[in-house]
């Protein structure tokens, strides 16, 4: 089944019991915001998930800006918000998908199969006039086993390989302008890792912020190999992930996540920055 799910998909199994909708909208530049917006209302039966507090490590001299949990302690909030290997679990948010997807990769990242982003966000669920509740579910806890497909990740060191000796494609999923190294307004130093080509992650989406089709997104990776390996990352490994759910949606197998990201490439001083188009 597809990775993306609409609506109307969602709202036609709202109430089936191994459902579990997880609201993870966020704001960089307001951590509370996501969660007020959720206490104001959410689709009905929702849990909120934070990406600082709940589904990123705290912040440490390298790792990047929102580094990946332990996974015995990713497991442990999941299991206490009652999701377990055979939940049917559809992440959404109000930021084109990029938290959503974050979640998305990293029940992937534990070996779950049913995990879906819902399309186009809670603005579109609002509007479309589908029930809304202000009301926090309780959730019975569970126990999540993980199958932790370790295949998905690389390190800064695998990177480093990369740039030196090549054999991977890196794919830099941030704006242009931060990606050329022309502004900066996130990371101590602005540019990109040396290779790597520039593929905004937004541009997976259409004019209505709907996923692209998968005829539209192999159109959008034309010319890309699709037997390399392709190391996708953003600035702290968060917007990489709608490029990576839209590179398998596009066919694409061997796609990794380097999940520490621009922010934890720079935080090595020895690491080499490219600036400029490639």
């Amino acid at each position: 089944m597809e990775p993306i799910v609409s609506t109307r998909w969602l709202l036609a199994r709202l109430y089936e019991p191994e459902l579990v909708i997880v609201d993870c909208r966020f704001l960089l530049t307001d951590p509370e915001a996501g969660r007020k917006a959720y206490t104001e209302d959410h689709i009905p039966g929702a849990l909120y998930l934070h990406l600082e507090e709940q589904l990123s490590a705290p912040v440490s001299a390298h790792g990047g800006r929102h580094p990946l949990p332990e996974i015995s302690k990713l497991t442990t909030v999941l299991s206490k918000v009652g999701i377990n290997r055979d939940s049917i679990v559809v992440a959404y948010d109000d930021q084109g998908g990029a938290y959503a997807s974050r979640l998305w990769w990293m029940l992937k990242y534990l070996g779950h199969e049913r995990v879906y982003v819902m399309d186009q966000g809670y603005s579109a669920w609002k509007n479309g006039k589908f029930p809304v509740s202000d009301h926090q579910a309780v959730r019975i806890p569970s126990q999540y086993e993980a199958d932790v497909q370790k295949k998905m990740l690389v390190s800064m060191e695998d990177v480093q390989n990369v740039v030196n000796d090549g054999g991977a494609l890196l794919m830099d999923s941030r704006e242009s302008r931060r990606y050329e190294g022309l502004e900066e307004p996130i990371d101590p130093k602005a540019g990109h890792i040396p290779g790597a080509i520039n593929k905004f992650w937004k541009d997976v989406l259409d004019e209505q912020g709907r996923w692209k089709s998968t005829e539209v997104l192999k159109e959008h990776y034309e010319g890309i190999n699709p037997e390399q390996e392709i190391i996708v990352y953003c600035g702290s490994g968060v917007s990489a992930c709608p490029n990576v759910l839209a590179l398998g949606k596009a066919g694409y197998k061997n796609v990794k996540l380097y999940a520490g990201s621009w922010s934890d490439w720079i935080s090595y001083e020895e690491n080499p920055v490219a600036t400029g188009g490639e």
